[in-house]
């Protein structure tokens, strides 16, 4: 066991987790592309998390093991996880629902041709729709092979896909999340994954992506089976507490919502 020691704001906190691994180059570099699978993986992830990490056990006796929540990898996909931009996750797949019905198949040149008020008619925003025409364009015009980043490693994941209008770290850390199945990506700029660590690390202050980076590390090679875990934790202490909500001189207090400021995500 060792005792890993962060300081942030205000605050200083000591975790217990499991042994330091020493990591070669070659195993870095196999760990970029490791994917889960399939539920067997991701459930032996859990379990390897769980008698690593004190924190981890616990959510995870809580929770159970989440589901994979499965994304294509492909120009479909993508365009998916645009759609679900700083909006709520029910905003988000009713938008979905109505752009990936209207258009069929779903391909880039069927985006390219379609005029902007019909997909904004969708409930698309401007910024949305400029950015998944500038995919569309890099797909079409621009050699933006989307099928061989299922083969990349993650870093050159990150850097094709936000070299696009539009796509910031938070887009690509998903794309490599649910898209790639990538067992060891995470995304440190999450609003939820933020709020979940805060909680459960007992911090004054939500930590930055700066710093859930530096925290996540303690959870290689599984830090994406970690964030299902942390989303997991999140959502049922949604529920818990809506639940245990109880109206106060005639208003009930509002749960926490999961919102991104207006930034490239």
């Amino acid at each position: 066991m060792f005792e890993d020691q962060f300081t942030l704001p205000r605050r200083r906190f000591k975790v217990v987790c499991g042994e330091k691994l020493i990591v070669t180059a070659a195993q870095r570099k196999n760990r970029s592309t490791a994917t889960l699978a399939n539920e067997r993986d991701l459930a032996a992830g859990a379990d390897a998390l769980s008698q690593q990490c004190k924190i981890m056990r616990g959510i995870h006796v809580r929770v159970g093991t989440p589901p994979l929540r499965d994304v294509s990898a492909d120009f479909a996909g993508l365009a998916k996880i645009v759609t679900g931009q700083q909006v709520s996750a029910a905003s988000a797949a009713a938008i979905w629902g109505r752009v990936s019905a209207a258009i069929t198949p779903f391909e880039p040149g069927a985006i390219h041709q379609k005029p902007d008020r019909e997909l904004a008619a969708l409930g698309l925003s401007g910024a949305k729709i400029r950015t998944l025409k500038a995919i569309a364009s890099a797909i079409m015009d621009d050699g933006l092979d989307i099928a061989g980043l299922r083969t990349a490693p993650d870093a050159l994941v990150i850097e094709q896909l936000t070299a696009l209008h539009g796509i910031g770290p938070w887009t690509a850390d998903i794309y490599l999340l649910f898209a790639l199945r990538r067992a060891d990506a995470f995304a440190p700029g999450d609003l939820a994954l933020q709020l979940a660590v805060q909680r459960h690390f007992k911090l004054e202050d939500r930590p930055t992506a700066a710093q859930l980076a530096k925290i996540a590390e303690r959870w290689r090679p599984w830090r994406a089976v970690a964030a299902r875990l942390l989303w997991a934790d999140y959502g049922a202490e949604k529920t818990d507490g809506k639940r245990r909500t109880v109206p106060v001189s005639g208003r009930t207090s509002a749960s926490l919502r999961g919102r991104r400021k207006p930034t490239k995500s």
